[in-house]
């Protein structure tokens, strides 16, 4: 029976063994890094992907961003249990960063860390607005966007965007 287990009778596909196996590491790597931060309320965790190829990746950031110094403590500290605990079986490449420019903002700190600067915000109708994020609150986010009507010069208008609303939010970065 190729590409699935048999346990007690019944047969799970090996694909569903990955996910779970994926799942696990993952839980367990968050409780890692959330061990690590504890003592640091102004930094936060991200994200944690273990990927296909066995690259886990951990996305940690602050309030004021994050040190070089704290991510290799935060490396340094999951590689060590990870390996006396045998938690992945196989080579791994462990990469410990702050999400790069091109990542979505995903939390309300990385919001608030943001406020001053452009971003562009696809909405779940396939909208996308760019505008200057002028304040977040706990559901929505305000923007000051530039809007020409036909005929009209540009006008500044505020727009609250719920956040239930929006499907992906990035950085704009401006070289002017």
């Amino acid at each position: 029976m190729q590409g699935k287990t048999r346990k007690e009778g019944t047969s799970v596909p090996s694909f569903y063994l990955a996910i779970i196996y994926t799942m696990q590491v993952e839980k367990r790597v968050r409780a890692l890094v959330e061990e690590k931060i504890a003592d640091r309320p102004e930094l936060f965790l991200v994200a944690v992907k273990m990927l296909p190829n066995n690259k886990l990746i951990i996305h940690v950031d602050g309030d004021q961003g994050i040190s070089i110094q704290d991510c290799v403590a935060i490396s340094r500290h999951v590689g060590f249990h990870l390996e006396e605990e045998n938690a992945i079986e196989t080579a791994y490449n462990l990469e410990v960063s702050s999400p790069g420019v091109g990542e979505p903002l995903v939390l309300n700190r990385q919001y608030a860390k943001n406020v001053g600067r452009t971003l562009a915000v696809k909405l779940t109708d396939g909208a996308i607005k760019e505008g200057k994020l002028i304040e977040v609150a706990d559901n929505d986010i305000t923007i000051e966007e530039a809007v020409k009507e036909k005929g009209k010069k540009v006008q500044m208008v505020t727009s609250q965007i719920a956040l239930n609303d929006i499907t992906e939010t990035k950085v704009l970065i401006s070289f002017k």
